[in-house]
Protein backbone atom coordinates (compact mmCIF):
# COMPACT_ATOMS: atom_id res chain seq x y z
CA UNK A 1 0.00 0.00 0.00
CA UNK A 2 1.43 3.41 -1.01
CA UNK A 3 2.02 5.99 1.70
CA UNK A 4 -0.51 8.34 0.09
CA UNK A 5 -3.30 5.84 0.89
CA UNK A 6 -2.45 5.43 4.58
CA UNK A 7 -4.53 8.39 5.87
CA UNK A 8 -7.58 7.10 3.97
CA UNK A 9 -6.99 3.57 5.29
CA UNK A 10 -6.95 4.70 8.92
CA UNK A 11 -9.96 6.96 8.37
CA UNK A 12 -11.92 4.03 6.91
CA UNK A 13 -10.86 1.73 9.75
CA UNK A 14 -11.97 4.32 12.30
CA UNK A 15 -15.30 4.77 10.53
CA UNK A 16 -15.94 1.03 10.43
CA UNK A 17 -15.01 0.66 14.10
CA UNK A 18 -17.44 3.39 15.10
CA UNK A 19 -20.12 1.83 12.89
CA UNK A 20 -19.72 -1.56 14.56
CA UNK A 21 -19.95 -0.03 18.04
CA UNK A 22 -23.07 1.91 17.10
CA UNK A 23 -24.54 -1.22 15.52
CA UNK A 24 -24.42 -3.01 18.86
CA UNK A 25 -27.55 -2.86 20.96
CA UNK A 26 -26.96 -0.91 24.16
CA UNK A 27 -28.04 -2.38 27.48
CA UNK A 28 -27.56 -0.82 30.90
CA UNK A 29 -27.00 -3.31 33.70
CA UNK A 30 -27.15 -2.08 37.30
CA UNK A 31 -25.38 -3.84 40.19
CA UNK A 32 -24.84 -3.19 43.94
CA UNK A 33 -21.08 -3.62 44.34
CA UNK A 34 -18.05 -5.46 42.98
CA UNK A 35 -18.60 -8.39 45.36
CA UNK A 36 -17.97 -11.92 44.12
CA UNK A 37 -21.70 -12.65 43.98
CA UNK A 38 -22.18 -9.86 41.42
CA UNK A 39 -19.05 -10.53 39.35
CA UNK A 40 -20.44 -12.55 36.43
CA UNK A 41 -21.47 -9.58 34.20
CA UNK A 42 -17.98 -8.15 34.70
CA UNK A 43 -16.44 -11.47 33.65
CA UNK A 44 -18.70 -11.62 30.58
CA UNK A 45 -17.92 -8.04 29.59
CA UNK A 46 -14.15 -8.36 30.00
CA UNK A 47 -14.15 -11.65 28.09
CA UNK A 48 -16.04 -10.05 25.18
CA UNK A 49 -19.06 -12.32 25.46
CA UNK A 50 -21.61 -9.49 25.36
CA UNK A 51 -19.92 -8.09 22.26
CA UNK A 52 -20.10 -11.56 20.69
CA UNK A 53 -23.88 -11.33 21.08
CA UNK A 54 -24.05 -7.86 19.52
CA UNK A 55 -24.61 -6.14 22.86
CA UNK A 56 -22.85 -3.07 24.24
CA UNK A 57 -23.46 -3.52 27.97
CA UNK A 58 -22.80 -0.64 30.36
CA UNK A 59 -22.22 -1.82 33.94
CA UNK A 60 -23.37 0.84 36.41
CA UNK A 61 -23.02 0.53 40.17
CA UNK A 62 -25.97 1.71 42.27
CA UNK A 63 -25.55 1.06 46.01
CA UNK A 64 -28.32 -0.95 47.65
CA UNK A 65 -30.79 -3.41 46.12
CA UNK A 66 -33.81 -1.27 46.94
CA UNK A 67 -32.38 1.65 44.98
CA UNK A 68 -31.47 -0.63 42.10
CA UNK A 69 -34.98 -2.08 41.84
CA UNK A 70 -36.40 1.47 41.92
CA UNK A 71 -33.97 2.46 39.16
CA UNK A 72 -35.06 -0.52 37.08
CA UNK A 73 -38.71 0.42 37.48
CA UNK A 74 -37.84 4.01 36.59
CA UNK A 75 -36.14 2.94 33.37
CA UNK A 76 -32.52 3.68 34.33
CA UNK A 77 -31.53 0.13 33.45
CA UNK A 78 -32.95 -2.85 31.60
CA UNK A 79 -31.46 -5.68 33.66
CA UNK A 80 -30.04 -5.68 37.16
CA UNK A 81 -28.41 -7.60 39.96
CA UNK A 82 -30.23 -7.14 43.28
CA UNK A 83 -31.24 -9.11 46.34
CA UNK A 84 -34.66 -10.73 46.15
CA UNK A 85 -35.92 -9.06 49.38
CA UNK A 86 -36.06 -5.79 47.41
CA UNK A 87 -38.26 -7.42 44.75
CA UNK A 88 -41.03 -8.52 47.12
CA UNK A 89 -42.43 -5.07 48.04
CA UNK A 90 -42.04 -3.88 44.45
CA UNK A 91 -44.24 -6.72 43.18
CA UNK A 92 -46.78 -6.18 45.96
CA UNK A 93 -47.01 -2.54 44.90
CA UNK A 94 -47.94 -3.60 41.36
CA UNK A 95 -44.55 -3.59 39.62
CA UNK A 96 -43.78 -6.22 36.97
CA UNK A 97 -40.23 -6.80 38.26
CA UNK A 98 -39.22 -10.44 37.82
CA UNK A 99 -36.29 -12.75 38.60
CA UNK A 100 -35.07 -14.70 35.57
CA UNK A 101 -31.82 -16.34 36.75
CA UNK A 102 -29.47 -16.92 39.69
CA UNK A 103 -25.85 -18.02 39.73
CA UNK A 104 -26.33 -20.08 42.91
CA UNK A 105 -28.99 -21.17 45.38
CA UNK A 106 -26.76 -20.97 48.47
CA UNK A 107 -25.25 -17.94 50.14
CA UNK A 108 -23.18 -16.99 53.16
CA UNK A 109 -23.76 -13.76 55.03
CA UNK A 110 -21.21 -12.26 57.40
CA UNK A 111 -22.16 -9.84 60.14
CA UNK A 112 -19.08 -7.69 60.66
CA UNK A 113 -18.67 -5.44 63.70
CA UNK A 114 -16.20 -3.04 65.21
CA UNK A 115 -13.47 -4.77 67.25
CA UNK A 116 -14.91 -3.78 70.63
CA UNK A 117 -18.15 -5.67 69.85
CA UNK A 118 -17.65 -9.35 70.79
CA UNK A 119 -21.23 -10.64 70.63
CA UNK A 120 -24.40 -9.76 68.70
CA UNK A 121 -26.19 -8.90 71.96
CA UNK A 122 -23.64 -6.14 72.55
CA UNK A 123 -25.18 -4.25 69.61
CA UNK A 124 -28.14 -3.32 71.81
CA UNK A 125 -28.41 0.45 71.92
CA UNK A 126 -25.92 0.84 69.07
CA UNK A 127 -26.22 2.14 65.49
CA UNK A 128 -25.91 -0.54 62.82
CA UNK A 129 -25.82 -0.22 59.03
CA UNK A 130 -27.59 -1.65 56.02
CA UNK A 131 -27.15 -0.76 52.37
CA UNK A 132 -30.79 0.35 52.07
CA UNK A 133 -34.15 -0.44 53.63
CA UNK A 134 -35.76 -3.49 52.07
CA UNK A 135 -32.45 -4.82 50.76
CA UNK A 136 -30.81 -8.18 51.42
CA UNK A 137 -28.58 -6.59 54.05
CA UNK A 138 -31.69 -5.24 55.82
CA UNK A 139 -33.38 -8.65 55.75
CA UNK A 140 -30.28 -10.54 56.94
CA UNK A 141 -29.45 -8.04 59.69
CA UNK A 142 -32.95 -8.23 61.14
CA UNK A 143 -32.90 -12.04 60.91
CA UNK A 144 -29.59 -12.25 62.81
CA UNK A 145 -30.68 -9.76 65.47
CA UNK A 146 -33.92 -11.64 66.10
CA UNK A 147 -32.07 -14.98 66.34
CA UNK A 148 -29.99 -13.43 69.12
CA UNK A 149 -32.95 -12.03 71.04
CA UNK A 150 -32.81 -8.42 69.85
CA UNK A 151 -35.77 -6.47 68.49
CA UNK A 152 -34.58 -4.79 65.29
CA UNK A 153 -37.18 -2.03 65.62
CA UNK A 154 -36.38 -1.14 69.25
CA UNK A 155 -32.98 -2.39 70.37
CA UNK A 156 -30.79 -0.89 67.63
CA UNK A 157 -30.77 2.16 65.40
CA UNK A 158 -30.59 1.13 61.73
CA UNK A 159 -29.13 3.56 59.19
CA UNK A 160 -28.62 3.28 55.44
CA UNK A 161 -25.00 3.42 54.29
CA UNK A 162 -25.66 3.06 50.55
CA UNK A 163 -23.41 0.05 49.94
CA UNK A 164 -20.96 -2.37 51.50
CA UNK A 165 -17.84 -0.25 50.78
CA UNK A 166 -19.55 2.77 52.32
CA UNK A 167 -20.61 0.61 55.27
CA UNK A 168 -17.03 -0.46 55.88
CA UNK A 169 -15.89 3.17 55.79
CA UNK A 170 -18.63 4.14 58.25
CA UNK A 171 -17.65 1.29 60.57
CA UNK A 172 -13.97 2.17 60.43
CA UNK A 173 -14.90 5.76 61.23
CA UNK A 174 -17.00 4.75 64.24
CA UNK A 175 -20.30 5.92 62.74
CA UNK A 176 -21.85 2.44 62.84
CA UNK A 177 -21.00 -0.66 64.87
CA UNK A 178 -21.95 -3.46 62.48
CA UNK A 179 -23.14 -4.28 58.96
CA UNK A 180 -23.78 -7.41 56.93
CA UNK A 181 -21.09 -8.00 54.29
CA UNK A 182 -20.10 -10.56 51.69
CA UNK A 183 -16.94 -11.52 49.80
CA UNK A 184 -14.56 -9.79 49.41
CA UNK A 185 -15.56 -6.85 51.63
CA UNK A 186 -15.89 -8.84 54.84
CA UNK A 187 -12.32 -10.15 54.49
CA UNK A 188 -11.06 -6.63 53.88
CA UNK A 189 -12.93 -5.53 57.00
CA UNK A 190 -11.29 -8.25 59.07
CA UNK A 191 -7.88 -7.19 57.76
CA UNK A 192 -8.67 -3.69 59.01
CA UNK A 193 -9.29 -5.06 62.49
CA UNK A 194 -13.05 -5.56 62.41
CA UNK A 195 -14.62 -8.65 63.95
CA UNK A 196 -16.84 -11.31 62.33
CA UNK A 197 -19.78 -11.96 64.66
CA UNK A 198 -21.85 -14.30 62.49
CA UNK A 199 -21.27 -16.50 59.45
CA UNK A 200 -24.78 -17.38 58.31
CA UNK A 201 -25.32 -19.91 55.46
CA UNK A 202 -28.74 -19.69 53.82
CA UNK A 203 -30.67 -21.31 51.01
CA UNK A 204 -31.41 -18.39 48.76
CA UNK A 205 -30.75 -17.12 45.29
CA UNK A 206 -27.36 -15.51 44.82
CA UNK A 207 -26.41 -13.27 41.91
CA UNK A 208 -30.01 -12.93 40.79
CA UNK A 209 -30.64 -11.48 37.33
CA UNK A 210 -33.74 -9.32 37.35
CA UNK A 211 -35.70 -7.44 34.70
CA UNK A 212 -39.33 -6.48 34.11
CA UNK A 213 -41.97 -8.63 32.50
CA UNK A 214 -42.69 -5.86 30.01
CA UNK A 215 -39.04 -5.62 28.90
CA UNK A 216 -38.83 -9.40 28.64
CA UNK A 217 -41.96 -9.46 26.47
CA UNK A 218 -40.82 -6.60 24.23
CA UNK A 219 -37.10 -7.44 23.98
CA UNK A 220 -36.97 -11.16 24.61
CA UNK A 221 -34.25 -11.70 22.01
CA UNK A 222 -32.06 -9.14 23.81
CA UNK A 223 -32.59 -10.89 27.15
CA UNK A 224 -31.72 -14.22 25.52
CA UNK A 225 -28.50 -12.75 24.12
CA UNK A 226 -27.63 -11.26 27.51
CA UNK A 227 -28.19 -14.57 29.26
CA UNK A 228 -26.15 -16.46 26.68
CA UNK A 229 -23.19 -14.22 27.46
CA UNK A 230 -23.95 -14.38 31.18
CA UNK A 231 -23.89 -18.20 31.18
CA UNK A 232 -20.57 -18.16 29.33
CA UNK A 233 -19.35 -15.78 32.02
CA UNK A 234 -20.40 -18.23 34.73
CA UNK A 235 -18.47 -21.00 32.99
CA UNK A 236 -15.41 -18.76 32.61
CA UNK A 237 -15.53 -17.84 36.30
CA UNK A 238 -15.57 -21.49 37.29
CA UNK A 239 -12.92 -22.74 34.84
CA UNK A 240 -10.47 -19.83 34.54
CA UNK A 241 -9.57 -18.81 38.07
CA UNK A 242 -6.77 -16.41 37.16
CA UNK A 243 -8.91 -14.51 34.66
CA UNK A 244 -11.78 -14.28 37.15
CA UNK A 245 -9.46 -12.99 39.87
CA UNK A 246 -8.01 -10.35 37.53
CA UNK A 247 -11.49 -9.08 36.69
CA UNK A 248 -12.58 -8.97 40.34
CA UNK A 249 -9.33 -7.18 41.21
CA UNK A 250 -10.02 -4.59 38.52
CA UNK A 251 -13.63 -3.84 39.45
CA UNK A 252 -13.22 -4.16 43.23
CA UNK A 253 -9.86 -2.33 43.16
CA UNK A 254 -8.25 -5.15 45.09
CA UNK A 255 -4.60 -6.15 45.09
CA UNK A 256 -4.58 -8.62 47.97
CA UNK A 257 -3.99 -12.10 46.51
CA UNK A 258 -5.33 -13.87 49.60
CA UNK A 259 -8.66 -12.02 49.43
CA UNK A 260 -8.96 -12.57 45.67
CA UNK A 261 -8.26 -16.29 46.05
CA UNK A 262 -10.81 -16.63 48.87
CA UNK A 263 -13.43 -14.69 46.90
CA UNK A 264 -13.04 -16.91 43.85
CA UNK A 265 -13.17 -20.06 45.97
CA UNK A 266 -16.28 -18.89 47.84
CA UNK A 267 -18.42 -18.78 44.69
CA UNK A 268 -16.79 -21.04 42.09
CA UNK A 269 -17.87 -24.28 43.74
CA UNK A 270 -21.50 -23.21 44.11
CA UNK A 271 -22.14 -21.87 40.61
CA UNK A 272 -25.06 -23.65 39.00
CA UNK A 273 -24.66 -25.21 35.59
CA UNK A 274 -28.24 -24.14 34.85
CA UNK A 275 -28.86 -20.74 36.53
CA UNK A 276 -32.41 -21.49 37.63
CA UNK A 277 -33.66 -19.63 40.74
CA UNK A 278 -34.96 -21.63 43.70
CA UNK A 279 -38.60 -20.97 44.53
CA UNK A 280 -38.09 -22.37 48.03
CA UNK A 281 -35.46 -19.76 48.84
CA UNK A 282 -37.71 -16.95 47.62
CA UNK A 283 -40.67 -18.27 49.61
CA UNK A 284 -38.53 -18.36 52.77
CA UNK A 285 -37.69 -14.69 52.31
CA UNK A 286 -41.37 -13.85 51.83
CA UNK A 287 -42.59 -15.94 54.78
CA UNK A 288 -39.97 -14.57 57.17
CA UNK A 289 -41.36 -11.08 56.71
CA UNK A 290 -39.50 -7.94 55.71
CA UNK A 291 -39.16 -5.04 58.10
CA UNK A 292 -41.52 -6.83 60.48
CA UNK A 293 -44.23 -7.17 57.83
CA UNK A 294 -45.77 -10.46 56.68
CA UNK A 295 -46.91 -10.86 53.08
CA UNK A 296 -49.47 -13.10 51.39
CA UNK A 297 -47.48 -13.83 48.26
CA UNK A 298 -46.31 -16.92 46.37
CA UNK A 299 -42.77 -17.14 45.02
CA UNK A 300 -44.07 -17.99 41.55
CA UNK A 301 -45.24 -14.39 41.13
CA UNK A 302 -41.64 -13.19 41.35
CA UNK A 303 -40.08 -15.57 38.82
CA UNK A 304 -40.03 -16.23 35.07
CA UNK A 305 -38.03 -19.35 34.24
CA UNK A 306 -38.74 -19.29 30.51
CA UNK A 307 -35.38 -17.84 29.41
CA UNK A 308 -33.27 -20.33 31.37
CA UNK A 309 -35.61 -23.15 30.33
CA UNK A 310 -35.21 -22.20 26.67
CA UNK A 311 -31.41 -22.07 26.85
CA UNK A 312 -31.36 -25.45 28.54
CA UNK A 313 -33.87 -26.99 26.15
CA UNK A 314 -32.17 -25.81 22.95
CA UNK A 315 -28.81 -27.21 24.06
CA UNK A 316 -26.99 -23.90 24.51
CA UNK A 317 -25.99 -24.54 28.12
CA UNK A 318 -24.69 -28.02 27.28
CA UNK A 319 -22.65 -26.54 24.43
CA UNK A 320 -20.92 -24.12 26.82
CA UNK A 321 -19.82 -26.95 29.11
CA UNK A 322 -18.57 -29.33 26.43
Amino acid sequence: MGHKWLPWYFLLASFLGAFLVNAQERVTFLYPSAAGSWAIPMIAKEAGYFADEGLAVDLVRVGGSTRIVAALIGGSGQLIHAGEPAVVPAVLQGSDVVLIAAISTVNRHHLIARPEIKDVKELKGKTVGITSFGSTSDYILRTILEKHGLDSSKDVSIVQTGGQPEGLAAMAGGKIYAQRMSFPLHLKAIQLGMRELVDLPTEENTGTVITTRSYLAQRRSTVIKFMRAFIRGMHRYRTDKEFAKRVIAKFAQLKDEEILEATWREYAGDLQRVPRPTLKGIQQVIDSGLGGKKFDLKAERLVDLSVVDELERNGFIDSVYR
